[in-house]
């Protein structure tokens, strides 16, 4: 039986943002052992060039793949290995990005998030949209975050939602990346700390994790008369953790509507990667499984 290659798709533009996107994607293609399509996805052709000029659009696409595969190998500053491929598509960017999703057995999706004015940027509806949607999970990154290993993994865990894919999400990087966790549990009542079932719940995950000789950390955040987003926020701006695992909510995915307000203000608030887990009845078989 033939072993399954698991891939991770990074949308990267070729120029100056999506140069460090695409470091992040090398990084992460590395650590983590898989293939990487890097993906540009050129202006949508209108109903003229779409029923009579389709060679035009055959033509563009191949000037973008050329553009794109020199861009990478200035990076990669030598040739691409076969685990890297190149691919250039014409369309709508979150409607190309959902349809791979669904048909590309994807690990997961890498983008920008910083909201530039580039041709092929993502604004902040339009990632919501993405995140909202994608079979699979996404990374948001940003252009002026840099590339540093991953050393913290930040897990927000709220006790009345499943967190069994987060967990394995988690659990996976971490030990690539020979990373700690730190579990970040929400106190939302003004109550003691040490007989909160915030606390007991986190003691629990954090067991599951040593299980598997991980170090791992909890941190209390009292967000009682506070946002909840706000606090997560001040905690990422203050300790830096490298990475932020977070789970889209439920509600989203069963009305097919934008994430909810707490998630989109994580992924969007903060300059550091933020790692969404989408919420699916039955997950398929994946590389941290």
């Amino acid at each position: 039986m033939k072993q399954k290659k698991y891939s991770i798709l990074a949308l990267i533009t070729p120029n100056k943002e999506g140069e460090t996107v695409l470091k992040e994607a090398l990084y992460l293609q590395k650590t983590l052992e898989v293939k990487l399509v890097i993906l540009n996805v050129i202006e949508e052709p209108g109903f003229f060039e779409r029923n009579f000029q389709s060679e035009e659009i055959e033509v563009a696409i191949q000037k973008a793949k050329e553009e794109l595969t020199t861009f990478v190998k200035n990076i990669v500053a030598d040739d691409l290995p076969d685990d890297i491929v190149i691919s250039v598509r014409a369309g709508n960017t979150v409607n190309v990005l959902l349809e791979k999703s669904k048909t590309d057995s994807l690990e997961f999706l890498l983008i920008d998030k910083s909201d530039g004015n580039y041709p092929g940027a993502l604004d902040k509806d339009a990632i919501n949209d993405l995140v909202s949607k994608s079979k699979c999970p996404v990374l948001t990154v940003h252009k002026d975050f840099g590339v540093p290993k991953i050393k913290n993994i930040a897990i927000p865990i709220d006790i009345t939602q499943s967190t069994k894919k987060r967990l394995l999400w988690a659990n996976f990087l971490a030990q690539k990346h020979n990373a700690k966790i730190t579990i970040l549990s929400a106190l939302k009542a003004n109550i003691n700390v040490e007989k909160s079932l915030a606390l007991k719940n986190a003691q629990k995950i954090r067991h599951l994790f040593w299980e598997h000789d991980i170090e791992c950390d909890i941190k209390i955040l009292k967000v009682y008369n506070h946002d909840a987003h706000q606090v997560i926020l001040n905690y990422i701006k203050e300790e830096e953790p490298e990475l932020v695992i977070i789970r889209t909510h439920e509600e989203s995915v069963f009305s097919n509507t934008s994430i909810g307000k707490f998630v989109s203000e994580i992924v969007h608030g903060s300059k550091l990667p933020v790692f969404t887990v989408n919420y699916t009845p039955d997950p398929v078989e994946s590389l941290f499984l």
